[in-house]
């Protein structure tokens, strides 16, 4: 091969590469992308009914016990551990001091900066509760007073709110001795609002502390 056909085919080579670096190509746009040619690039994102997307719920914790705790601490003070209500009644789940004494704990300013401390004595609360109220949750579960069917979870809720002796006089009474708290709500309330929760694994404990939890 002469050196004049080298210089040839390189040449040749070379101008096939230059004219393919200006043969113009396209890309595939979508509806929801565009490129304008003027000064300034416009992108648009795609919507939801662009994309056709399909929508699923948001997880959420439904009858669950997180549910029932979250919902019940929602209503005693929004979830706020530090909140002390003009009654006296401290942290997430509006705890009196005598009720703290009784599950072991007496320091309420340590309380109120421990979440720690507040959830274990929510767990013991219910504990001891579900042991005080063991029969009443055999008897009366399932039953309907005053429109609302007992469950377990509601009455737990319910001596969260008054304590297991108005929950007591409220079911043997079928609903005659009512309660209500210092705000006015009611134990029937508590029963309605808080049923059918799943709170199958709290475990009655007489002497529950919250350290044991």
């Amino acid at each position: 091969m002469t050196k004049n056909m080298i210089f040839n085919i390189g040449l040749f080579a070379s101008i096939i590469i230059l004219s393919s670096g200006f043969t113009p190509f396209y890309l595939k746009l979508y509806p929801w992308f565009r490129i304008h040619e003027e000064e300034e690039v416009i992108c648009t994102v795609p919507t939801e009914v662009e994309l056709n997307q399909t929508f699923f719920d948001i997880p959420f914790t439904g009858k669950t016990f997180i549910g029932f705790q979250q919902s019940l601490a929602v209503r005693e003070s929004q979830g706020k551990y530090h909140k002390v209500n003009s009654f006296g009644y401290l942290g997430k789940y509006q705890f009196g001091s005598a009720t703290l004494k009784i599950l072991g704990i007496r320091d309420t300013l340590a309380f109120l900066r421990s979440k720690k401390m507040q959830e274990k004595a929510f767990l013991a609360n219910l504990s001891r509760n579900k042991w005080e109220l063991r029969k009443e949750i055999s008897k009366y579960s399932g039953k309907v007073i005053k429109g609302v069917e007992i469950t377990e979870s509601g009455i737990l809720a319910a001596a969260h709110l008054g304590g297991p002796g108005s929950v007591k006089k409220f079911l043997r009474t079928n609903g005659r001795r009512k309660f209500r708290d210092g705000y006015g709500t009611s134990i029937l309330e508590y029963l309605k609002d808080f049923a059918g929760y799943d709170t199958n694994f709290i475990v009655p404990n007489e002497k529950a502390k919250a350290r044991h939890y």
